[in-house]
């Protein structure tokens, strides 16, 4: 197996066990830049079921295989019945500018929260529809007022950048307008129960969770860790970019990771 060879071992160990990237990610990658040896997807898989990474993740789970990610699974039950409050819905994703959904352009984002434990800090997410670049920031509860002042902080990285965002329908987006006074971006909101509108997002927080399990205490995870968490999913190479990262896209370079 290509696995026997100790520079091979380690290109995968090192995105596998501290990237998290997933056997597709690193072979497509291997071949984007053209690295030496080729591994293909099977090859990976094979080793790891095999239990060759295994005890090498610093979370220190014993089995590798439980880091694998499950596809095709869905995390919506169509029995779901809304019962957050009524919010303000300046406008609709109906009405949302057709660069935005045709994800022609940089800058039209998705937004949502990512939840620790009960009543305590969550996590706010931007992500670009084009790029699947993220920003993320904590706020100090789940509540319209923080989500709005993180949200600001992280409109605030890039000026010019932001020219639409389409958040989910919870009542800590009640007061997005403020923010359409502030910076001028339109908020565009999805129609009720309909969590594929906003599809890129939900995706990027399911790949969050792989670094923010649920019932994580967020209030004991610092700014500089979540934002390393950031730093990783921005460099993993992603399949619906021509395995390009989303830092690449959203800044229009070429990285050599490998």
């Amino acid at each position: 197996s290509l696995l026997s060879n100790p520079q091979v071992f380690e290109v995968v160990r090192e995105h596998f066990c501290e990237d998290l990237w997933s056997p597709e990610e690193i072979s497509n990658r291997l071949a984007v830049e053209k690295y030496p040896v080729q591994i293909s997807t099977t090859t990976i898989y094979r080793g790891i079921f095999n239990g060759l990474f295994d005890n090498l993740f610093k979370s220190g789970s014993s089995s590798a295989v439980r880091h694998l990610r499950h596809h095709g699974k869905s995390r919506h039950n169509k029995a779901y019945q809304e019962k957050r409050g009524k919010i303000p819905i300046p406008n609709k994703i109906h009405d949302r500018p057709r660069e935005a959904d045709n994800r022609v352009e940089i800058g039209h984002w998705e937004g949502d929260t990512v939840l620790g434990k009960s009543g305590k800090a969550c996590v706010v997410t931007l992500v670009d529809r084009k790029s699947r670049y993220l920003l993320i920031g904590k706020a100090a509860k789940r509540t319209s007022e923080a989500v709005t002042n993180t949200l600001s902080d992280l409109m605030k990285l890039w000026p010019g950048r932001s020219l639409t965002i389409t958040p989910d329908r919870g009542k800590e987006f009640a007061k997005v307008q403020c923010l359409t006074d502030k910076f001028g971006t339109p908020f565009y909101f999805p129609d009720p129960h309909s969590p594929w509108q906003r599809g890129t997002n939900e995706n990027t927080n399911g790949l969050l969770r792989e670094y923010l399990p649920k019932g994580t205490d967020l209030d004991s995870i610092t700014d500089r860790r979540i934002q390393a968490y950031a730093e990783q999913m921005n460099n993993r190479p992603r399949k619906c970019l021509g395995w390009k990262t989303p830092y690449e896209i959203f800044f229009n370079v070429v990285l050599h990771l490998i």
